[in-house]
């Protein structure tokens, strides 16, 4: 059975697709003094990542850590600069470098580093890699996006969401790897807040976590390095540039603004070193650190005139769910001024609607936005965490698209632990009127554990809310490729996730035609025999 990583055990190297390590002997004209606290462990326990390609950079990112699971968050290292060379190649071997450099980790940032390239040449395949004294990481692929006046092929894209640690194996970050694409979404709960035996699954969670509920800056840290240990995360991380934003978890549960779940007098305490943690352990450029108690965490990455990503913040700015939160008939939900990305993230948004020029415009965001009413009558139940609880934001947004003439609108979901696929209306109440949009909804990598397969003819809320096409209760991703006439989308789901190193499969597939809203199921494996 594979085991993550631990404090003292020798790290094992993953070798994907033809991307090997070298030996320190190979990186030409890198040399340094050991220092009397000289590194005795190796530190690259959590691996290297990529993250936010443009079509001349990328961030580059590792965090040294010899003993991961330190209480103190600090991951065994002295208190002490140190000095971390790292390279990029055209060719996994470093035989034709094109760029190498040192940065500094440091004491204060938990030694992470976040490299910030510019000036590269646009969609290129690259290689990258660290050193950090005597030891040598783990090699990287990564790319560039195409030159903003290309519209391009094809882009293969994969997104994920819901990772808890306790609840399964991460065989599908490894599967996602396998399925080599060229840019990964982490649409949030990347981790989770909870201690050992809080969140528990039925018949027992399959591996624990370590240390208490995550509160402080130390007690973040040290969850972030347990998850990174893992190695099929640390596969997925090695395997393409990944696109990240958060959910609740890697705060707490629900929390909408200020306002936590449960009453907390610290909370927003707890919530600044939540974001520090988050931004020391994620591949994100420096316009995303953290200032003050906030975090700028929404952007815009363009895929050449193929694609655009807005990546949504759908937790820092909201309102605080209306009626008590959870499922309920709320007529607060439909006030006019409540929003879920506050004003300010909702006109940039909408002016990037404007002035796009992209084939695909997609949404890169935390819950379920078109309408799930679950009241089999003429009333109406709905989420409040979600954008049912939001209405008017809704219609606010779905109206921008419309009247921005967005060529093609796809929102990208994650959060509810299933797979779905929706048609997005601007008036749900009425099913006649055209579908303006589509949703496509990943399931959870492990949360909630196994799941099991399921018919979306036997699911009565498809057949009350007719746009919502698609359901399914495996774990699993959600893989695209997007051309300029077409993009499809393959629903990958494991049997299940409390054994390692299952094999994946397609459980259906859509596709979404140009200038054609709405989604056309092209292949469904149905129920096994």
């Amino acid at each position: 059975m594979v085991q993550p990583a631990r404090s003292g055990i020798r790290r094992r190297i993953f070798v994907l697709g033809g991307l090997a390590t070298a030996s320190a002997s190979t990186l030409p004209g890198i040399a340094g003094a050991t220092p009397a606290t000289a590194l005795r462990q190796d530190p690259f326990t959590l691996g290297v990542a990529s993250g936010d390609p443009t079509h001349d950079g990328v961030v580059l990112w590792t965090r040294l850590a010899p003993e991961p699971l330190a209480e103190d968050g600090l991951g065994g290292m002295p208190n002490r600069t140190v000095r971390v060379q790292w390279e990029l190649a055209d060719d996994p071997r470093f035989g034709r470098v094109v760029r190498r450099g040192t940065a500094l980790a440091r004491p204060e940032t938990a030694h992470s580093v976040h490299v910030e390239l510019s000036d590269l040449r646009p969609d290129r395949e690259l290689f990258y890699r660290f050193r950090a004294e005597r030891y040598l990481s783990p090699t990287g692929r990564t790319r560039t996006a195409p030159d903003p006046q290309t519209l391009g092929t094809e882009l293969r894209m994969g997104f994920v969401s819901c990772a808890q640690y306790e609840h399964g194996w991460f065989t599908a970050y490894r599967r996602l790897a396998e399925d080599h694409p060229d840019l990964i979404l982490h649409l949030g709960d990347y981790q989770y807040e909870h201690r050992k035996g809080d969140y528990t699954i039925p018949g027992g969670n399959i591996r624990d976590h370590d240390g208490p509920e995550t509160v402080t800056l130390a007690n973040y840290r040290q969850r972030y390095a347990q998850y990174r240990t893992d190695p099929d995360l640390q596969a997925a991380h090695a395997a393409a540039p990944w696109l990240v934003v958060w959910d609740d978890h890697e705060v707490d549960n629900n929390w909408a603004g200020d306002v936590p779940e449960n009453a907390q007098p610290t909370f927003l305490d707890r919530r600044t070193a939540a974001f520090r943690a988050y931004y020391e352990n994620m591949p994100l450029r420096s316009t995303s650190v953290p200032q003050g108690l906030g975090m700028r965490l929404y952007r815009r990455l363009r895929w050449g005139r193929l694609a655009n990503f807005h990546m949504l913040d759908t937790r820092q700015y909201r309102d605080d769910q209306a009626c008590g939160d959870g499922w309920r008939s709320c007529p607060a939900a439909e006030q006019p001024d409540r929003s879920i990305l506050g004003r300010p993230q909702e006109d940039w948004l909408i002016d990037g609607f404007r002035t796009s020029e992209a084939r695909w415009d997609l949404l890169g965001q935390q819950v379920f936005f078109a309408q799930q009413d679950r009241d089999d009558g003429p009333g109406k139940i709905t989420a409040q965490d979600a954008w049912d609880g939001y209405v008017a934001s809704r219609r606010r947004i779905t109206q921008g698209w419309i009247d921005a003439g967005v060529r093609n609108p796809v929102v990208l979901t994650g959060d509810v632990h299933r797979a779905w696929a929706c048609d997005l209306k601007l008036d749900y109440d009425d099913p006649t009127t055209p579908s303006v949009g589509s949703e496509l909804v990943c399931t959870s990598i492990t949360a909630t554990g196994d799941g099991r397969d399921t018919d979306p003819a036997d699911q009565s809320i498809l057949h009350n809310n007719p746009h919502l096409r698609f359901y399914n209760n495996l774990r699993g991703y959600v893989m695209t490729t997007i051309t300029p006439d077409r993009l499809d989308a393959d629903f990958r789901v494991l049997p299940t996730v409390s054994r390692p190193d299952e094999p994946i499969d397609t459980r259906a597939s859509f596709a979404i035609e140009d200038r054609s809203p709405g989604l056309h199921q092209t292949y469904d494996r149905g129920l096994p025999d």
